[in-house]
Order: C-alpha cells, then sequence, then structure tokens
C-alpha cells in the first residue's frame, strides 16, 4: 500500500493507493504553518489513511524548491525557509518519504489517470502560477528544479509587478494573488467575483478577465511550444470556473492560430483539457511516486 499526501496552503489531502492503483483510504485536514506544524499534519495523515497498518512506501507533494534527497526550500505560503522534511518525517513514522514539488506531483497523477497520453504538462492556475511537465510517467524537473516555472514569463513588460521583480509575469496576469490585489475588493473568491462583474459590464473586471484569458493562452502555447506535449492539463482553483475559462482561452489560441499557419499546424486549442472530475491528483501522483526509483512513476 502506498501513501501519497498533497501539502496546500490550507488543506493536507492524503491517500492510500493499493497495488491495484485504487484509492482505498483518503484523509482531509487543515495545513498548519511553519515546518513543525507541517510536518505533524503529514504524519497525523499518514497514520489516519493506513490504520493499524505499517507505513509502506510514502510519496509528498510539497510547494516551493524541492531536491532530490527532500530538502524543501521557500514554501513561503506554508512559513518554510529551508527543512529536510524527508528526514523529518521519516524520524516520526520509520520510512523515508519520497518528496516532490506538488505541481510535478499533480501532473504525475494526471498523466496516471489519462492513461492514453504519454506527455503532458499540469498548469497549475491557482493563487500562482506553474507547471508540472510529464513524459511516459517521468516529470521533468529540469537542471536547476526550475522546469515549470512558467508563471514567471513575462508576457507584458508594462504590466503589473510580479513578486520575481518582473512586470507583465503570466503570474502577475493570472495567478489568483495577481488578479485579487488589482481587484483591491476584499471577497473570499476574488476571481469568480472578477467573472461575475465582468459579465455584468464592469470595465476594470472585463480588463482583469481579459488580461487573465491572455495569461493562460500564453502559458498554453509555451507549453506546447517548448515541451511539444500532447495535452496541457488545466487544474487549481481558477480553473474550477470550468468552461468560462477554458471557451475564452481557446477562442485566444484560435485567434493567434488565425494569423499563423504554423501556430494553425500545432492544435494548440485542442490540446487544451481539464484536470480529471474530483480526482486527488496531487495526492495521487505523490503515491505513484512513494517507492518508485528517482523521478519514475509506475502507472495506475
Amino acid at each position: 500500500m502506498r501513501v501519497g499526501i498533497d501539502v496546500g496552503g490550507t488543506k493536507t489531502l492524503a491517500v492510500a493507493v493499493d497495488d491495484g492503483g485504487r484509492v482505498v483510504a483518503t484523509d482531509r485536514r487543515a495545513t498548519g504553518r511553519g515546518a513543525e506544524a507541517v510536518v505533524d499534519g503529514i504524519c497525523a495523515a499518514v497514520h489516519a489513511v493506513l490504520g493499524d497498518a505499517p507505513p509502506g512506501p510514502v510519496g509528498v507533494g510539497m510547494p516551493g524548491q524541492v531536491s532530490p534527497g527532500g530538502v524543501v526550500r521557500h514554501a513561503l505560503n506554508l512559513g518554510i525557509g529551508s527543512v529536510d522534511l524527508a528526514e523529518a518525517v521519516a524520524a516520526r513514522i520509520g520510512v523515508r518519504p519520497v518528496v516532490e514539488n506538488d505541481v510535478r506531483a499533480a501532473a504525475v497523477g494526471a498523466a496516471a489517470l489519462l492513461p492514453a497520453t504519454d506527455s503532458l504538462a499540469y498548469l497549475n492556475l491557482g493563487t500562482g502560477v506553474a507547471a508540472g511537465i510529464v513524459r511516459g510517467g517521468m516529470p521533468w524537473r529540469g537542471a536547476r528544479g526550475a522546469a515549470g516555472e512558467i508563471g514567471h514569463l513575462s508576457v507584458d513588460p508594462a504590466g503589473p509587478v510580479c513578486p520575481c521583480g518582473q512586470r507583465g509575469c503570466i503570474e502577475a496576469v493570472a495567478g489568483g494573488a495577481g488578479v485579487a490585489a488589482r481587484w483591491g475588493k476584499p471577497s473570499p473568491l476574488p476571481v469568480a467575483e472578477v467573472f461575475d462583474c465582468a459579465d455584468a459590464g464592469d470595465p476594470l473586471a472585463r480588463s482583469l478577465r481579459a488580461d487573465l484569458v491572455r495569461g493562460v493562452a500564453a502559458a498554453v502555447q509555451a507549453l506546447v511550444l517548448t515541451a511539444d506535449v500532447e495535452l496541457v492539463v488545466l487544474g487549481g482553483g481558477v480553473s474550477r470556473l470550468g468552461e468560462r475559462v477554458f471557451a475564452p482561452v481557446r477562442t485566444a489560441l484560435r485567434a493567434a492560430a488565425s494569423g499563423s499557419a504554423f501556430l494553425a499546424s500545432l492544435d494548440l486549442a485542442e490540446r487544451l483539457a481539464p484536470v480529471p472530475a474530483g480526482e486527488p491528483v496531487g495526492a495521487v501522483g505523490a503515491a505513484l511516486l512513494a517507492g518508485s526509483p528517482v523521478g519514475v512513476a509506475p502507472g495506475l
């Protein structure tokens, strides 16, 4: 039995996956802040999904930069500067987990749940924007672990300032935090509110929505042009708006292709797909990475 854990900014979701690839137990709990609280939550979640069974292979998807050895750095939304997460969890449960960046783990889960696809990019539209790229079940990390940091590609040098220091990054125009900051009104669901107000004709909301669509379309185009993946799977909180996001992004991709025979040949709009509905792709991906050779995920 493998255990996969997806640690997010607000929730920690764990699954137990049997040898046939079925999710047989789940646990969801609030994510604590700080390294000690995060480790506490991970260990409690492992015990919750296993019950009295001894721990088997464990995988953890974490925000931030993750080294091959399981050291997590710059997970700032969790209040973590640096922690040897693999070592800290192993000391508590007796099993050293495989630790991977959360978006790359989600990409592995999405690829396993879309088995006809040999390659894909999982584009996570949440508070920020990032992608995980998978080929043949293997996540691509890059030379310094920055592969898929598509959110920090500038698409408008005169655009809003991004936390990375550049202007007009995809994350600044299409990430939830960037949209909320530019909207400037308190709301529990600022992106959904922007879309609602845009539908009602609010000029600022319409401008913000247009920027978001342009940013997502640019990310899809960049992922296909750089990695030539078969699918770009849209996940994260913003993707829950469904066709309200998908339809205008597809329209923008088709509009770009209308003036370029090269882009038209790539079928960009047709390569865009939603994350499998209701599936805990991050936790499933972490479970698949657990106990595997470094970087290789077995199939479901």
